[in-house]
């Protein structure tokens, strides 16, 4: 797809980016959601590999990296790895689609780079670091002290907001969805 875009919506864990991103898939049917490749354990109640996420090992994810099968790539936590296939992006602008990733700041950062002016980055962050929390343990899907390695984690990336093309604060759903919707059009409509 030659005027495919790339529509980037990063966010530390907890802050509402995956709701937003559900939502959007169900407004604008011609985005598609970016399957993002990762070791981490998969929820096994709630994740379907090759749906949610593409399930690999840390030797096979390594094994990607070293054929430079990334568009980006980080180690997320100890061992804990999450990157894009580029395979992911031809499958999705062969469809015709737009390509609309949930992802970490920091991969929010390098696929702005990577995609330039073809590319909307947006931050979603809350208003209090306490409304993150609370959300994370409302989750009930992991221990105490990868809850603190999230928080801390947060605290660190919410200084990066700055560095992306809109800031979306996740407060009143209704409110934050409908904003979401009108980035993404304005975008969509651009000449970018």
């Amino acid at each position: 797809m030659v005027n495919g875009k790339a529509i980037i919506f990063s966010a530390p864990s907890g802050s509402g980016k995956t709701t937003i991103v559900k939502h959007l898939l169900r407004t604008f049917d011609n985005l598609a959601f970016s399957i993002s490749a990762t070791t981490r354990p998969r929820r096994k109640e709630r994740e379907i590999d090759g749906s949610d996420y593409y399930f690999l090992t840390v030797d096979e994810f390594r094994a990607k990296i070293a054929k430079g099968d990334f568009v980006e790539w980080e180690e997320v936590y100890d061992g804990i790895y999450y990157g894009t296939l580029k395979s992911e992006i031809d499958r999705l602008w062969s469809m015709g689609k737009h390509v609309l990733f949930d992802v970490d700041v920091k991969g929010g950062l390098k696929l702005k780079e990577y995609f330039k002016e073809k590319a909307l980055a947006v931050f979603v962050k809350v208003k209090e670091m306490k409304v993150l929390e609370e959300r994370l343990r409302h989750r009930n899907t992991e221990p105490e002290e990868q809850i603190r390695k999230r928080l801390e984690k947060a605290a660190y990336e919410m200084g990066f907001a700055k560095d992306f093309d809109k800031i979306l604060v996740s407060d009143v759903l209704e409110e934050t969805l409908k904003q979401a919707e009108e980035m993404v059009r304005e975008f969509l409509k651009s000449g970018r």
